[in-house]
């Protein structure tokens, strides 16, 4: 197809295939420079819609468009959800036997698919390579874009090898890259490293408003999540956890006090990870525990919260991992459960880190410094009294607004506490010690403790030793991440991080400049009332009627219910009243195949119920 007539096509295919009449924020650009013959990057936050950027033109391109894609799970979804919207396409990675791996490759020879998700690592086999030489591949399209790259949080030597396979084509198709989090070096890294042609670049933003941030430092972490749960029954969410060891031990007693759980790690059997992994997109199991192993690309719309039981290594990772929750644009929480020895463990995860054998040592050093270094933002994000929301959209290199009013900083109750003599205290400890110990070796010193190692180093002859012992150590954890957000205090990069002192920390241990700090009201939060249904939804009693016909008609196909229509849909449903195929059609994200296989389903329920009431 000539240019001029793809580009009067895409909104016929937007709305037919996708049920959507306009485009959302960045996406007709992409599509735009795609259909031009134009490289095109896209950052855009998770459930902004980032698919539809290469899936669009896929439809009026010539010839196969090639998904790069990390993860079965992310296939297997997106897959299913394109079959369900009319879409022919297949996907190709480990879980295939050999013959359905030749069959897949002798369909698309036939032209029997428009988009084939694959693996990185079977670009470059013989077979898969074979076949790509053999057709016409109009579009090569790398999503997770940021694993290409040393500076982003999942970085994957097997991403190197795309741009070997772009060169081994006979002639370069256009290369569209995608992700939800990246800073900008990760982006002039995806840019340089896959050769992209002036590409089209577009960052929509990071800002998820519909997203709720909270940090709780609780006492018991595993009475925290319990008091979530009651508080919020009948909800979809993922509890992430730092170890496959935690991932256990909290399944076992959640599913112990009957809570619908079920679990997810790299250390299950493959069959049990895709059965564990069904049960929560069916929502048998609407609660996963699982390890960071879990979720990337999964596009299931109903998740209503995110929990984190540890803290995560970096804030990639987190803003990543939380953005699983809300995808259909309904109110979501994310809550994260600090506590000190999540520090120590990513730490030790950091060090041990055993995923990128492919790396040469010197290479390896590299990432595990960038890793030091991302962990100490995200501990400082759980001891920031300043707004969540700013300091993540901060981070990524975008300024957000002091006071968003939806995280526990914004809406919590603060009183600011006058810490000066406790600083000095602090920084004159630091000082005295040399500048050569890092936080829990300080914070011994101050409590007066006579462990071994400290008095090694003779550290229980310094006059600051024992000096504030009646000072709990989570209070004094507290008041030293204080002194370091506000200046006074910075931790260097290294493997084992020391306290040094800034200049300003002069001002206050010589000239007793006064320090305060932002210390949360203790109060007891009354739980949330759950919701049953997204906010705002008219006719809840519809509602919840259109999800149980949703739920009849996708398990009579043995699919999760949001791949038959969203939650968003059904609330669309339930404000405009559909009552003719046409009115139907104009429900969001209903095309023309959903109209011909579920139509006149809710058609009639919606008649029935408005006979009714």
């Amino acid at each position: 197809m000539g240019g001029e007539s793809q580009m009067m096509e895409k909104y016929q295919v937007l709305e037919k295939y996708f049920g959507y009449t306009e485009f959302r924020e960045g996406q007709e650009p992409l599509v735009d420079s795609i259909l031009s013959g134009r490289d095109a990057v896209g950052i855009m936050p998770t459930g902004a819609g980032k698919s539809l950027c290469f899936q669009l033109p896929a439809l009026l391109l010539g010839g196969v468009t090639l998904v790069v894609s990390p993860l079965i799970s992310l296939m297997k979804d997106q897959v299913s959800a394109l079959t369900q919207a009319g879409i022919p396409a297949a996907y190709i990675n480990s879980s295939l036997t050999l013959s359905q791996f030749r069959r897949a490759l002798d369909n698309a020879r036939a032209g029997a698919y428009k988009i084939l998700y694959v693996a990185p690592e079977r670009l470059l086999t013989d077979e898969f390579l074979s076949f790509a030489c053999s057709c016409e591949i109009s579009l090569v399209s790398v999503d997770e874009a940021h694993c290409v790259s040393q500076w982003g949080q999942d970085f994957r030597p097997s991403y190197l090898k795309i741009l070997d396979f772009i060169r081994a084509l006979p002639s370069r198709p256009v290369v569209a890259a995608f992700t939800a989090t990246a800073t900008a070096q990760v982006r002039e890294d995806i840019v340089r490293i896959l050769e992209l042609r002036s590409p089209t670049l577009v960052t929509t933003g990071f800002d998820r408003k519909n997203l709720y941030f909270e940090v709780q430092k609780p006492r018991n972490k595993f009475e925290a999540v319990v008091r979530f749960l009651t508080a919020n029954p009948n909800q979809s969410g993922i509890i992430y956890c730092a170890t496959r060891k935690t991932v256990e031990e909290v399944c076992e007693r959640l599913c112990s006090l009957r809570y619908p759980a079920t679990r997810y790690h790299a250390g299950l059997s493959a069959e049990e990870r895709r059965q564990n992994q069904e049960d929560f997109l069916y929502d048998r199991c609407p609660v996963m525990i699982a390890t960071n192993a879990f979720g990337m690309g999964i596009d299931k719309s109903n998740v209503s919260f995110v929990l984190h039981y540890n803290m995560p290594k970096n804030i990639e990772s987190y803003y990543q991992e939380a953005g699983r929750a809300g995808r259909d644009g309904s109110p979501a929480q994310c809550i994260l459960l600090y506590g000190g020895q999540d520090v120590i463990t990513n730490q030790f995860l950091i060090e041990h880190a055993g995923e990128n054998e492919e790396l040469d040592p010197e290479t390896a050093e590299q990432v595990r410094e960038r890793e030091r270094i991302r962990l100490k933002a995200m501990t400082f994000y759980c001891h920031s009294s300043d707004c969540l929301r700013q300091y993540i959209l901060r981070y990524f290199g975008e300024q957000g607004e002091p006071f968003c009013g939806n995280c526990s900083s914004c809406n919590g109750e603060f009183e600011l506490e006058d810490i000066t003599i406790e600083a000095q205290k602090i920084l004159s400890c630091v000082k005295r010690a040399g500048e050569r110990f890092g936080v829990k070796m300080i914070i011994d010193v101050l409590r007066g403790s006579e462990n071994e190692r400290l008095v090694w180093f003779g550290l229980n002859r310094l006059t600051t030793h024992g000096i504030l012992k009646e000072v709990k150590e989570p209070r004094l954890r507290d008041l030293i991440h204080a002194l370091i957000l506000q200046g006074y205090l910075r931790v260097t990069d290294d493997q084992y991080p020391v306290l040094k002192l800034t200049r300003k920390a002069g001002k206050v241990l010589f000239q007793g400049e006064p320090v305060q700090m932002k210390v949360v009201e203790r109060q007891e939060k009354k739980p949330k009332k759950a919701k049953t249904q997204p906010a705002g939804v008219e006719h809840p009693a519809l509602f919840e009627r259109l999800k149980q016909l949703r739920h009849e008609i996708a398990s009579a196909q043995n699919l999760p219910a949001y791949i038959v229509l969203t939650n968003a849909a059904l609330t669309d449903m339930c404000k405009r009243l559909p009552t003719t195929p046409a009115e139907f059609l104009e429900v969001s994200g209903v095309g023309q195949v959903k109209l011909e296989r579920y139509g006149e389903q809710f058609l009639n329920e919606i008649r029935s119920y408005l006979e009714e009431t």
